[in-house]
């Protein structure tokens, strides 16, 4: 009977494990806002989300508008080192929600543990694990993740090297951007033809 009971229960967490695929298959990631907000967690508008998971307990987490999170970011609400207790407690459980202010960007394979707060205009660097508060405004780093820098400094850094990096015969017409540009394919190919340029040497194109 024992054996019979755990073959349904791997066969159910199979199928459960299909559905969930095949429903998220129909989302992008500016879409799958709504899939998550299905599952109770509170999320604003234009973000870019592209894990599939917001950990265990999705409407612990809170999201604002315009925040972008990059690929294999983990969302922790759940503190796992009570399992040391459990012989002691047997029921004890412990969990925090996470909050990610406007205006935001997680890098990819960043950790959020439970209890934290990112604060607006705040970019969290690849690889990070963030176990306090990111204050508005910063760019937050390591294990454990640490501010080290301002938002400001680091937009004057950018600007300066995109001068450097844009290529000269790009297209972009009035009213449009470099992403909403219809020459867009066109200038990806020439940005790469510069970049190489720029970085590897004129000898390194491949025309």
């Amino acid at each position: 009977m024992g054996t019979i009971l755990k073959i349904i229960g791997f066969m159910r967490a199979v199928l459960t494990g299909l559905i969930r695929k095949v429903e998220l298959a129909q989302y992008n990631r500016f879409t799958v806002a709504d899939y998550f907000r299905k599952q109770g967690a509170q999320i604003g508008d234009g973000c870019s989300i592209i894990p599939r998971n917001l950990g265990s307990e999705p409407y612990l987490v809170k999201i604002g508008n315009h925040v972008t999170i990059a690929e294999g970011v983990s969302f922790i609400t759940h503190d796992g080192g009570v399992w040391i207790f459990r012989n002691e407690i047997p029921n004890l459980q412990v969990f925090g929600p996470i909050v990610l202010e406007d205006n935001c960007v997680i890098g990819q394979n960043a950790v959020l543990f439970p209890n934290i707060r990112i604060g607006s205009n705040s970019i969290v660097g690849a690889g990070s694990v963030v176990i306090s508060d990111v204050p508005p405004n910063s760019i937050a780093l390591g294990v454990p993740a640490r501010v080290f820098g301002s938002i400001e400094k680091y937009k004057e850094k950018c600007i300066a090297r995109w001068k450097e990096q844009c290529p000269t015969n790009c297209v972009i017409e009035k009213g449009e951007n470099w992403w909403t540009s219809k020459n867009l394919p066109e200038n990806r190919k020439r940005l790469k033809q510069h970049l190489i340029d720029l970085f590897w040497g004129a000898q390194n194109r491949k025309e």
